[in-house]
């Protein structure tokens, strides 16, 4: 059973350097946010799992398939100047998930969760995480899980940096790899202060062509 939700607030981060401007960590709010740009963000971030011959769902869903995964749970955006660079969707145990741990009553777990590629490597993803952390600890769950595929290794190494373990390995339905389940003991802080901080975004990086 989902635990009662705690007061819902907007977190905002000022990045370091100049220029670049605000984040805004909220939930999506289709009075003013866009499914279809919502699922635009999602294809452009998982494209490079696609053309590795990983057919993850994100890679090419529809708008539609994408508002069912969002309402079904608690979805949050990251927003700059108007623009969405980053999304996540947290839910509540599933007693029908196709993963046999998403079931569990005390388990939590982390989808659709991608931030926009030009995005990428500026702590985003870092603090979309720590806000799920906060968000299943505060809701009593003891575990907070997601999955990825498991020949992706850039993306399991940066979840185990996130203090994430790997615990199993399901081959999803359609999927042609199997996917690793990843999971953590959540950990809540005592405001959102203190996991609300300024983050360092690194100059971009020249690349041939």
């Amino acid at each position: 059973m989902k635990r009662p939700a705690t007061q819902q607030q907007s977190v905002r981060i000022d990045y370091v350097q100049h220029g670049v401007g605000r984040v805004e960590l909220r939930r999506f709010d289709p009075a003013r946010d866009s499914f279809v740009a919502l699922t635009a963000l999602l294809h452009r971030a998982f494209a490079p799992l696609g053309e590795a011959g990983l057919n993850c769902t994100c890679v090419d869903q529809t708008v539609e398939t994408t508002r069912s995964r969002a309402t079904r749970g608690d979805c949050y955006v990251a927003v700059c100047e108007g623009r969405l660079v980053g999304t996540m969707t947290l839910y509540a145990p599933e007693r029908d998930a196709a993963c046999e741990l998403y079931r569990h009553d005390d388990l939590a777990s982390l989808r659709q969760f991608a931030v926009e590629p030009k995005w990428q490597a500026r702590g985003i993803g870092t603090l979309l995480i720590a806000f799920a952390d906060h968000w299943a600890a505060t809701r009593g769950y003891a575990e907070l899980a997601l999955d990825t595929p498991q020949p992706a290794a850039h993306l399991i190494a940066f979840y185990r940096a996130q203090g994430f373990r790997i615990v199993d390995f399901v081959r999803f339905d359609g999927k042609h790899y199997d996917s690793a389940i990843l999971s953590k003991p959540p950990v809540a802080t005592r405001t959102l202060a203190n996991w609300s901080h300024r983050l360092s975004v690194p100059a971009p990086v020249a690349r041939a062509a």
